[in-house]
């Protein structure tokens, strides 16, 4: 496995949970992927949400994406932890208002800075299946 096989699967199952720290206490909520690619796992929140203020504090993440279907019928998951850093691209600004229109309703264009894109940069990604359930040291690690 590598990478590409990381961002197809993040790609195919873009619902997932991304898991942040506010001070001593794990948060966890589900989020929408947003695409993955070579450079990193995309998505994108308020800044005026507490999530943010916890990416900035604490860059440190990890999210879990889920398919449900597999040989076994148990589900495969991909767990990716690593760092976090916010994006100020313009043509990714707009890219993200014409992919996710809903968005226009928060947001008065690309340049509101309520608008925030954030990428996992790097890290390591790894899958798990009921198969492995009882050998999770020795799945392999996929770092990007």
């Amino acid at each position: 496995m590598n990478h590409n096989d990381c961002t197809k699967f993040a790609n195919e199952n873009p619902a997932c949970y991304l898991a942040t720290t506010d001070g001593d206490q794990p948060r966890v909520r589900g989020f929408l992927n947003w695409f993955a690619d070579a450079t990193g796992y995309y998505f994108h929140t308020a800044a005026t949400k507490q999530v943010c203020r916890q990416l900035i504090s604490n860059p440190k993440v990890e999210v879990c994406f889920f398919d449900p279907e597999n040989p076994l019928g148990v589900g495969t998951m991909m767990r990716v932890a690593g760092e976090v850093e916010f994006v100020e691209d313009s043509g990714l600004r707009s890219r993200l208002l014409e992919e996710r229109p809903f968005l226009k309703a928060f947001v008065s264009g690309p340049d509101d800075q309520v608008l925030q894109i954030f990428r996992i940069y790097k890290g390591v990604a790894h899958f798990w299946t009921m198969e492995n359930n009882m050998r999770e040291s020795e799945i392999e690690r996929i770092a990007f």
